[in-house]
């Protein structure tokens, strides 16, 4: 006869509880991040219309970040600036990488229109759900209609304006690869570490790397004023500080590939704060795909309260 071992659940009547807990807070923590990720293309466009160089806009602001994360580790639990040698060194790479891909998003600003880039950045989902799947996630056909959803929405909201030049596609394609990337390697090698410790070395790095990149290539600075000093503020606070460390969470806790379906819901609030602060308008069609983005995130929700029904 077959023994079939106990599994969690029956053994703890409470784990079900605990998991389902834990799932919740995860996506809680991923759409704090993307509402705190939406901003940073409207506030980064703005600032490099208004005069700043890209790629000093970003050493500067992860710079801040850095310090930030750093000392509010020193501040709350000094140990959490330890990682092991093998964690610290994922850590660092998927930073580096993501460094990369933050300037390659900054610098195609300079390139095409901000509704363009956030119409890139929403084809992220496919791409990190595709680097997942060499691993042995499974593609799911919900994968499959949540993307079509979300990029559909996309599409409408965005539209085929702006401005498109090659070197701003490729720069963009970049940037979306570096972001799945350095997402991957999370859910890969960093799930069971603690968020505040992986979160200062992934920041850390990238500003170690954006920083000598900004210095090899001339190190060019100006004088932002109170305007731009606000600007790096809110991107260093808001889009770096606190969306990293929620999304860092929210991957131990829900996996890489879940995080990254939010990337159009990104889009949609990007859109949002561009009317808000840009006095940009949305059409009816517009409108519509802001619906369909909307649905794509809630299909992702629900897959919490149907995944025991999957087979």
């Amino acid at each position: 006869m077959t023994i079939i071992p106990a599994t969690v659940s029956q053994l703890d009547p409470v784990a079900p509880a605990i998991s389902a807990k834990r799932q919740r807070t995860g996506w809680a923590l991923a759409l704090i991040s993307t509402v705190a990720f939406s901003f940073a293309p409207p506030i980064g466009r703005s600032a490099i219309q208004a005069g700043m160089d890209p790629t000093a806009l970003v050493a500067v602001r992860l710079l801040l970040a850095a310090l930030l994360v750093g000392g509010t580790l020193l501040l709350t639990d000094h140990k959490r600036l330890r990682l092991d040698r093998r964690a610290g060194v994922i850590a660092c790479l998927a930073g580096a990488i993501n460094g990369v891909g933050m300037l390659f998003f900054f610098w195609a600003l300079t390139h095409v229109h901000a509704s363009m880039a956030s119409m890139f950045i929403s084809i992220s989902p496919l791409v990190v759900l595709s680097l997942l799947a060499l691993r042995g996630e499974r593609f799911t056909h919900r994968h499959t209609l949540r993307m079509a959803l979300g990029i559909g929405g996309v599409y409408l909201v965005v539209g085929p304006g702006g401005a498109v030049t090659p070197i701003g596609v490729l720069l963009l394609l970049g940037s979306v690869f570096a972001f799945a990337g350095h997402m991957v390697l999370l859910q890969w090698y960093l799930r069971g570490y603690d968020t505040r410790s992986v979160t200062f070395y992934i920041s850390a790095s990238m500003a170690v790397v954006v920083t000598l990149w900004w210095l090899v290539t001339g190190g060019v600075w100006q004088a932002p004023g109170v305007s731009g000093w606000l600007a790096i503020g809110t991107l260093a606070l808001v889009s770096t500080y606190l969306a990293r460390f929620t999304m860092v969470a929210a991957v131990g806790r829900i996996g890489g590939g879940q995080v990254a379906m939010l990337a159009p819901v990104e889009t949609l609030f990007t859109v949002a704060w561009s009317m808000l602060f840009l006095s940009e308008r949305l059409t009816t069609l517009q409108w519509a795909g802001g619906g369909l983005i909307l649905t794509s995130a809630l299909l992702a929700i629900q897959r919490l309260g149907r995944a025991r029904e999957r087979k």
